[in-house]
């Protein structure tokens, strides 16, 4: 199965610095591609310390020219923060310099102060989303980018250059609203899964989607990649603090940063969901929320995380798994044992699991 790394600029409480953060995570990410990672991701997040990347086309060309192989990834690029016109030109650049190694992750955005900052209306977000992803999606394929929408409209725009080939099976959707599901499939995008549901909630979905996929299109969709915040030790006492300690850390950084318990989300058009997710946390208790989404995370001794993942992966039919090892607050030295751990005891045999699954499907089929 193909095994990616995820970056995670974040630090919770620390007397580190930004600048001291990104060095640590660039030395992890320097790792990826020479330790056998097949493919090198990052998420867009703007204005606080929850995640640093204020653009993952930026980074992800650092990156580009820093290795050889690996597929570069976002996870995603929230399009409503976004002009297309420069998300298309941006990814194309990227792709043609990376010798067509991109991987574009698409999502909408949840966080606020990212809208507020960004002087935008959050009730727009998911219109805004569709219309955008559409039109960079057709301008991708054709190198021109148009768009009569009721919210965007484009005259035609050349990019050049073009994306060095079809971006068709390897574009992905963090979330797939029944409201936009048909868009999505008609796109012929892929599912980018990081669990925020029961499990078998997230699995009923997948397959949901994939049934439309078919009916749709006449072929599967590209198989899912799913993202998992990963915590591994040969210790299964070690396993668990790091879990305990970290895993719950950026957890709760997430409840903070999305404002799950305001009232807000359920208030503004799109996002009538969390309405229900404020009512069951207000219900249960804010601690054990933050431990069921914790707890949805994969970790623990090399075995124990091996067989996870494998039957994960194996229950959603994905392509494979993308791992971040620094989050939370998890010092520079953690972060590099946690990686250290993974590599040498987990990667491997993952890599000889299944290795007819894979992520960028052409055209969408397998």
């Amino acid at each position: 199965m193909h095994v990616g790394m995820g970056l995670f600029f974040q630090d919770l409480d620390s007397p580190r610095s930004d600048g001291e953060i990104v060095r640590d995570q660039l030395h992890v990410a320097d790792q990826a591609e020479p330790r056998g990672f097949g493919s090198i991701w990052t998420a867009e997040h703007h204005f606080t310390r929850y995640h640093m990347m204020p653009n993952p086309a930026q980074f992800l060309t650092w990156m580009a020219a820093r290795t050889r192989t690996a597929r570069l990834g976002t996870m995603v690029m929230v399009l409503p923060w976004h002009d297309p016109v420069r998300v298309a030109e941006e990814m194309a650049w990227l792709d043609t310099v990376s010798g067509g190694r991109v991987v574009l992750g698409l999502g909408r955005g949840l966080g606020s102060i990212e809208f507020e900052n960004f002087r935008l209306d959050m009730g727009e977000s998911r219109q805004r989303f569709v219309e955008y992803a559409t039109a960079i999606s057709d301008s991708l394929e054709t190198g021109v980018l148009t768009s009569d929408g009721e919210l965007y409209r484009q005259p035609p725009a050349e990019l050049h250059p073009p994306a060095a080939a079809s971006f068709r099976g390897r574009t992905y959707a963090s979330a797939v609203s029944p409201e936009s599901a048909k868009i999505m499939a008609k796109l012929g995008y892929g599912l980018m899964l990081i669990a925020q549901k029961p499990w078998q909630t997230t699995v009923e979905e997948t397959e949901a989607y994939r049934g439309l996929f078919i009916e749709l299109n006449g072929f599967p969709p590209p198989r899912p990649v799913l993202l998992n915040f990963t915590t591994v030790d040969l210790d299964a006492g070690r396993a668990r603090d790091l879990h305990d300690r970290y895993t719950m850390g950026y957890a709760r950084s997430t409840i903070d940063h999305y404002e799950f318990t305001n009232e807000r989300l359920e208030h503004i058009p799109g996002y009538e969901y969390y309405a229900g997710l404020r009512r069951n946390i207000e219900k249960h208790g804010v601690a054990k929320f933050n431990r069921f989404l914790a707890d949805l995370q994969m970790g623990g001794t090399p075995e124990a995380l091996l067989e996870q993942t494998v039957d994960r992966v194996r229950a959603l039919d994905a392509g494979g798994v993308i791992n971040v090892f620094g989050f939370g607050g998890m010092p520079a030295e953690a972060a590099q044992r946690n990686l250290d751990t993974y590599v040498e005891h987990v990667l491997p045999k993952l890599l000889a699991t299944d290795t007819f699954r894979d992520i960028c499907a052409p055209n969408g089929r397998d």
